[in-house]
């Protein structure tokens, strides 16, 4: 991750970057450019809405960048963290390693560009072999504006490298992150933290009777994990904890309803949910949030073999459900399951899942945004709603009315593991649902937490989507 640092004063002999909106354009002065140089960017401004100006001056670069800002505070925000992004691509284009940073605009427009040049700078190339690659040559970004603080830019930098952490373990291969050292990552996020952290291993959930789980790790030769984390700082403000639950299959093969074509390629990314909400917990932990969380996280691989799990199996889940299987693809809910019934034991305040659960999710939205059902947490869901549009990780909720209870019902068993060839991704959220007696949201991530081609701060590969959206979401639950 690049440099982030303040100065007092701007520097004759290094690059610099100079942010203006329309307004504060007519605040250029000599100085850090010269009275030509205003002359010109405010003319080129004025006939011809010229909003970009780069002066090569040999020893340094010159570079304003003027935006638009439509007074929608969330939208301008974006184009910010954008800008952001695409300044660190000149850099690395330009060959700048050092860049000074002076902003006429809105603090939290300056905090939005600084996020993105972060979000932008993290690549994942362990395994390119070329000792001559320098994916990026910049280094350092300088900035000389007073109202931000350092506080902030910690702030900042903390949630970023959280989400860098997210982004590697959705990256690593299943020869890498298997259920077991998933377990261990999110332990040692959590022992590196102060959190706790206790992780089951097969004998624990088979005394459990985690039926879910087991069944889907029934094809594997791995042996399933389940993760237990709990973030309880001295001056928690709630009563009642926070339940945070992230699917882990860490590799999906569709069992016996086998994935065909090309549907399996990215599918080590299908342990997203528990990476994404393991690394918010981290996040939290080192803001000392002040809020008691809890962390739960099943983890096993989906795969064919052994002695697999089929269609037509009755499964007698962790709270004694019978659910009747009709697609062995529909293996995430199976596990999720477990936890969010393992999660009442904690009499939580509110329960928030992540998954990246169904196709049909990202066919209805694309990758612009999650996927959302509640259910008896309509105030928590238009929190979560303001602070994904503040965070650009914005929230689509879909409807959750009672005639898509009917389904999910079983003509053999209490429920069936999928339902109809409509509303996929709301019915399985019924199916998630039916296990719950608290305050629940269910996030369908499968849309967003996997690039397929670089989206300006987001690469191709694990996205982090999410974490800034719960981390806000956390900040905001105790004010």
């Amino acid at each position: 991750m690049i440099g982030i640092n303040k100065i007092q004063t701007i520097k004759q002999e290094t690059s610099v970057l100079i942010i203006c909106n329309g307004e504060s354009i007519n605040r250029l002065s000599e100085g850090i450019v010269s009275k030509a140089q205003v002359n010109y960017i405010q003319q080129e401004y004025k006939e011809n809405k010229t909003a970009h100006f780069s002066f090569n001056e040999l020893n340094r670069y010159i570079i304003l960048d003027i935006i638009q800002e439509s007074g929608i505070i969330y939208k301008d925000k974006e184009k910010y963290r954008r800008l952001g992004a695409k300044t660190l691509q000149l850099c690395d284009d330009k060959n700048i390693k050092d860049l000074q940073l002076a902003a006429f605009v809105h603090k939290d427009m300056i905090l939005s560009f600084v996020e993105g040049m972060l979000l932008a700078s993290y690549v994942f190339d362990k395994y390119k072999t070329d000792p001559k690659r320098l994916i990026h040559p910049f280094d350092n970004l300088h900035l000389c504006c007073e109202d931000v603080l350092t506080e902030d830019i910690n702030e900042l930098r903390i949630v970023c490298e959280a989400t860098e952490k997210c982004r590697d373990l959705v990256n690593e291969p299943v020869t890498v992150i298997n259920a077991t050292t998933l377990a261990e990552s999110i332990q040692s996020m959590a022992l590196e933290t102060g959190m706790k952290a206790e992780i089951l291993g097969r004998e624990q959930i088979e005394k459990a009777k985690m039926g879910g789980l087991l069944a889907v790790n029934r094809g594997s030769k791995q042996p399933p994990t389940f993760t237990v984390v709990e973030y309880k700082p001295d001056n928690a403000e709630n009563s009642r904890p926070v339940v945070l639950v992230g699917k882990g299959i860490v590799y999906d093969t569709g069992g016996l309803n086998i994935k065909t074509g090309n549907y399996m390629n990215d599918m080590k990314d299908d342990m997203a949910g528990a990476a994404t909400m393991a690394c918010v917990m981290y996040a939290c932990a080192r803001l000392n949030v002040p809020i008691h969380i809890i962390g739960l996280f099943p983890a096993t691989d989906n795969r064919p073999g052994v002695n697999a799990y089929a269609s037509g199996d009755i499964i007698n889940m962790y709270d004694g459900t019978n659910v009747e299987v009709v697609n062995t693809d529909a293996e995430g809910r199976m596990i999720l399951a477990d936890a969010l019934a393992y999660a009442k034991q904690y009499k939580p305040s509110l329960v928030v899942d992540a998954a990246t659960l169904t196709g049909a999710a990202a066919r209805a939205i694309g990758p612009f945004g999650i996927a959302a059902v509640e259910k008896d947490a309509e105030s928590f869901m238009q929190t979560m709603k303001t602070c994904g549009k503040r965070v650009y990780e914005r929230i689509a909720e879909f409807p959750f009315w009672d005639e898509y209870d009917d389904c999910i019902k079983s003509e053999i068993a209490d429920i069936k593991n999928s339902g109809e060839s409509y509303a996929g991704m709301i019915t399985a959220g019924k199916f998630l649902a039916y296990f719950t007696n608290y305050p629940y949201i269910h996030l369908d991530i499968a849309g967003v937490a996997f690039n397929e081609k670089k989206d300006c701060y987001n690469r191709i590969g694990g996205t982090g989507y999410g974490i800034r959206l719960m981390v806000e979401f956390l900040k905001t639950y105790h004010k």
